[in-house]
């Protein structure tokens, strides 16, 4: 079991220790939950008050904290509690599954495949012909990459994942178990004579680096050309991604959230949980998508829109309030 002590903590966070402990610490914990040889962090104010009753030995709080740690108990203060304590679960994490050897005898690679240096490729895993797979790559169990695809250095890819074929993953990427990148995009014409005619999907998926994919979330290939998604987006579970999307750098896109086709999205956009975003709809850099929105519309850069059609957040909180009212004085 890992412990360390206040002070090797800190070497790492650069903040200012308040208080004294001499207790190592065993873990990090959330205040109700911690024992008295755990960590903690107060990322906001309102959370200054579960620390009296809190077991936790210490704490990283923000530097505009107004209590004090008590008896045999620490601060490490720091700009911001929240990232400092993505820093201490990081020198708590577990080790990764191993490999016992680096490529499994029972994974099927094509011999046209090139495969890079460091490259792990576990049980079951199926790589087609002409794939990529540069220095660093690490396949979990029974991961499929079809014909064509390039991954890029240092990508992860979970058990369960399809990476269909001529897409390409850039380097540092995550992809989560059983997400699918790159199927068919979801194309269909009525014919009288035929019913539903299905119209081929002839692009690709582009991913570019630091990008993360959350387990089951789709994202579908192009039409014609290619659904990209830019650098650092950060897609949760249970997401859709329609073909021919664009997505700037930095977006987040919550569970449960989706974009039907040619949905283009700018730079740091937020999609909240649930929220349903139009097709050739385009949201501005910055914006943000209330959960359980649903957009019909082109939203300006920077605002924030919620509702169902969403419009801008202090419109719709109006709209609910009067609503509130009417239905308060139908009652009387």
């Amino acid at each position: 079991m890992k412990t360390f002590s206040i002070e090797e903590i800190n070497e790492t966070l650069k903040g200012q220790i308040v208080g004294n402990t001499g207790i190592k610490i065993t873990a990090p914990e959330q205040l109700e939950l911690a024992s008295n040889s755990e960590i903690t962090f107060i990322g906001h104010k309102k959370y200054e008050k579960l620390w009296e009753t809190s077991k936790a030995c210490a704490a990283i709080v923000n530097e505009d904290i107004a209590i004090e740690p008590g008896d045999n108990r620490v601060f490490i203060k720091v700009k911001n509690a929240d990232l400092a304590m993505s820093q201490v679960l990081s020198l708590f994490a577990p080790p990764s599954p191993l490999f016992h050897q680096d490529i499994h005898s029972t994974a099927i690679i094509d011999s046209s495949a090139i495969i890079g240096t460091a490259v792990k490729i576990g049980a079951g895993c199926y790589i087609g012909p002409k794939v990529i797979l540069r220095d660093n790559v690490t396949l979990y169990p029974n991961v499929t990459v079809l014909d064509e695809c390039k991954v890029g250095t240092n990508t992860v890819i979970w058990s369960g994942a399809v990476i269909r074929e001529r897409c390409e993953i850039g380097n540092d990427c995550i992809i989560h178990p059983n997400a699918t990148i790159g199927a068919d995009g979801f194309g269909f014409r009525p014919d009288p004579e035929r019913g539903l005619v299905k119209i081929p999907q002839i692009g690709n998926v582009i991913l570019g680096n630091n990008v993360e994919i959350g387990a089951n979330t789709c994202v579908d290939r192009g039409k014609f050309s290619s659904t990209v998604l830019g650098d650092g987006c950060k897609i949760d579970n249970l997401v859709q991604i329609g073909h021919n999307s664009k997505l700037g750098k930095f977006c987040i896109m919550a569970g449960n959230s989706g974009l039907a086709g040619s949905v283009t999205l700018g730079d740091g956009v937020i999609i909240g949980g649930s929220a349903s975003i139009k097709d050739h709809t385009t949201i501005g850099s910055g914006a943000i998508v209330g959960a359980g929105s649903g957009v019909v519309s082109d939203v300006e850069a920077g605002k924030t829109v919620l509702g169902y059609p969403a419009v801008e957040a202090r419109d719709a909180l109006k709209q609910w309030a009067i609503l509130k009212r009417m239905v308060r004085d139908s009652v009387k």
